[in-house]
């Protein structure tokens, strides 16, 4: 048997995932990282920790099958999106920790930017507003308050990455000869590439100060890159990169245009394939590179960014404990009928699609004594599938496309609650496919696509299958009272910093 492994790396852990030919799961390795909050609004990663994980999981994944090496005909990478690291090429070393999209350290920088150019001007290159979440300020803040390192950059001594060119530096040798490259999807999150020319800006690189010695380079998202020389691996093709969203959007065969899916993880997540056209967004959207397999034109998509979505089923957990696992959030919301009237909005680093208020902060909304921790928990479902309904109304006035159904992937999509409450609320059917891992599986297919594993597409549509789709239930009276209570409740989150 000959297989294509992906290394799936998280903003909660990196996962190593082995695939066979029908896009089935053989083996699975997995380990979480420490999530380092330095001062509110501040969130990092050690990206030695990753790196050192990402080594355990591989080996664990093929240990757990006895999985050759040569048995392995390559491997994808896929990787939490905008998370920022700077690292030496001679040592190896980071020079900071890493900084994550969560991270709202740049408010201050958008704000000037904001006062100086405009949002617009940005928009108009990179697809993307001025926001704390993109890669590009991260870079500055770093330059501005790392000793010495702008100097380092300047001499070209510095590297910068998200998290899939560390670690296929590193897979590559690292300091004996690492390749230092990114994707098109990947580069289209950093805010520094225009999205016409696929290339970075040198109008946005000379206004942000930042030395294009550090920059990778832009490769497409299925193309072999090189080989892995690590031993957990040796002489593997890494052959797929994609940023996660985008590999989810690949693993769910949304290759036609119009086709969108949403992925509920730590954030929420939803994209549409708008073809080989850039759709400006005019509701809040971003618009961003879908993928670009070798040789073939690149491909577009809408993008509407939720920051906190499984990520607050995590603080219920471990900020106030008032669920054990998880998993238990389902349970527990299933112990009311409804919300009690309550309204939570994680707005915990901002409000991302379609709001883009990076001063916004988190509120409970509508408590009295009659609401207990059964319709907290429902509340903190509900948030989800409320931003998610904002999300698809604005892809849809963008795109002037209905979205007939919603096929969904991610974590929280077992929760059984959560998917009927979203066909509700959004009055349209949610369909989970048979393998919900797809942004593994997306990474996977662009790397098996580049070596001949999978034929074409075609291949890959073949895998898909539906497991279950929840159709709306919910009378419209019932919805539009729902949602007209979250529509109050956002706004008493507006401008709180």
């Amino acid at each position: 048997m000959k297989y294509v492994a992906a290394i799936d790396q998280g903003t909660t852990s990196t996962r190593c995932i082995i695939f066979d030919k029908k896009g089935n799961i053989v083996t699975v390795g997995q380990k979480e990282h420490e999530q380092i909050y330095p001062r509110p609004g501040w969130v990092e990663h050690n990206p030695e920790e990753i790196w050192k994980n990402t080594l355990e999981v591989v080996a664990k994944a093929r240990i757990g099958e006895h999985i050759a090496t040569a048995d392995i005909t390559a491997l994808g990478i896929t990787n939490q999106r905008e998370t920022t690291v700077i690292w030496n090429k001679t040592t190896g070393a980071a020079y900071h920790n890493a900084l994550v999209w969560q991270d709202t350290r740049t408010s201050d920088l958008v704000t000037q930017l904001e006062e100086r150019i405009g949002s617009g001007w940005f928009r108009d290159k990179t697809g993307l507003p001025l926001a704390t979440y993109f890669s590009g300020l991260k870079i500055v803040w770093l330059l501005q308050n790392v000793p010495g390192l702008r100097q380092e950059a300047e001499q070209g001594n510095a590297l910068f990455g998200n998290m899939d060119s560390f670690l296929v530096w590193n897979l590559t040798g690292g300091v004996r000869g690492g390749v230092h490259i990114t994707d098109v999807t990947n580069a289209s999150r950093t805010q520094l590439m225009n999205l016409q020319t696929m290339a970075w800006d040198d109008e946005i690189l000379a206004e942000l100060d930042i030395p294009r010695k550090m920059l990778p380079t832009i490769e497409p998202s299925s193309k072999i890159y090189g080989k892995v020389t690590s031993e957990v691996m040796t002489g593997v093709p890494i052959a797929g990169i994609l940023g996660d969203q985008q590999a989810a959007l690949v693993g769910q065969t949304c290759y036609q245009p119009g086709q969108a899916k949403n992925t509920y993880g730590t954030g929420c997540f939803m994209l549409m394939n708008t073809g080989t056209e850039a759709v400006p967004s005019k509701h809040g959207l971003l618009t961003t590179v879908a993928y670009q397999f070798e040789n073939q034109p690149v491909h577009y998509a809408l993008e509407g960014s939720v920051a906190i979505a499984g990520a607050l089923v995590q603080w219920l957990r471990d900020n106030l404990g008032i669920i054990q696992k998880s998993e238990d959030i389902e349970a527990l919301a299933k112990t009311v009928d409804d919300n009690g009237g309550a309204y939570f909005v994680p707005a915990f680093s901002g409000l991302y699609a379609p709001y883009w208020k990076s001063n916004a902060r988190g509120v409970i909304a509508g408590l009295t004594r009659y609401v207990n921790k059964g319709h907290i928990a429902r509340a903190a479902l509900e948030a989800t599938a409320y931003q998610t309904r904002e999300v698809l109304h604005a892809m849809q006035q963008d795109s002037g496309i209905e979205v007939k159904a919603l096929r969904v992937d991610g974590g929280m999509t077992v929760n059984e609650l959560l998917m009927q409450f979203q066909a509700d609320i959004m009055d349209t059917p949610v369909t989970r496919p048979k393998m919900i891992e797809t942004t593994a599986l997306g990474a996977a297919y662009a790397a098996g696509l580049a070596v001949g594993y999978w034929k074409n597409l075609d291949d890959l549509v073949l895998n898909w299958g539906i497991d279950k789709t929840w159709q709306p239930k919910m009378d419209d009276g019932t919805r539009q009272e729902l949602f007209a209570g979250w529509l109050k409740a956002i706004e008493r989150s507006f401008d709180w910093e």
